[in-house]
């Protein structure tokens, strides 16, 4: 029998009205930002009282770790195929990019001005840190011999971003400097800074994405 199946009637309610709740929440991030996010606005939209939606949320981090979590997961299972089948670093960066813009408010809440007075817990650390030991691998493959960057010296005593991922120095500078280039380059494309100049922002990604593998 499916789990969804051997959930109760109530059990099966509950979960269709946080899915509900989750919808609105994603539509008002769109429409004012994660900073701006409401319980009780939700809960008008949904034709509930405040106190009644309270039930199903506990407050508004409970709700953003939540939606963060879910988007987390979404990424994680975008690229987890193509690290399982070992691909490359410029496969990972265009997945990213296509995942980010079918959905930009989903990347900007993760990857975009933190929410004031939130901290995430430690569960969602551990996805985050997941995604960013696939690209670990990735660049494991990659990274060219020579002395070491005083960054990469730093980065040998200041690795807690990495997990439990035992890649080398070189390795570490590399996927840094891979993941902050990208990110700075899709953030300013999400946020619509590209706007108005004429020029194509997926063919700058790509020229990014090529200059950061030394071609």
């Amino acid at each position: 029998m499916a789990e969804t199946d051997a959930k109760s009637p109530r059990e099966r309610y509950r979960a269709q009205v946080r899915a509900e709740i989750k919808e609105c929440a994603w539509e008002q991030i769109a429409t004012a930002g994660a900073s701006a996010l409401s319980l009780n606005a939700i809960a008008k939209r949904m034709g509930m009282s405040g106190p009644a939606l309270y039930r199903y949320y506990a407050g508004r981090d409970e709700l953003i770790t939540e939606l963060v979590g879910d988007a987390y997961r979404s990424l994680a299972d975008t690229l987890r195929p193509l690290s399982e089948a070992g691909a490359g670093l410029e496969a990972l960066a265009h997945a990213v990019r296509g995942w980010a813009l079918a959905d930009p408010q989903r990347y900007l809440l993760i990857y975009g001005t933190p929410v004031p007075g939130y901290h995430a817990p430690g569960d969602i650390t551990v996805i985050s840190s997941q995604i960013m030991g696939m690209l670990l691998d990735a660049c494991a493959e990659s990274v060219p011999d020579g002395p070491a960057a005083p960054l990469e010296e730093h980065l040998a005593g200041h690795r807690g971003w990495a997990g439990a991922h035992p890649a080398p120095p070189a390795v570490l500078h590399r996927a840094l400097v891979l993941w902050t280039r990208l990110h700075g380059v899709l953030s300013l494309e999400l946020a619509g800074h590209f706007a108005g100049m004429g020029f194509d922002p997926g063919l700058l990604f790509t020229a990014e994405v090529d200059h950061l593998l030394g071609r």
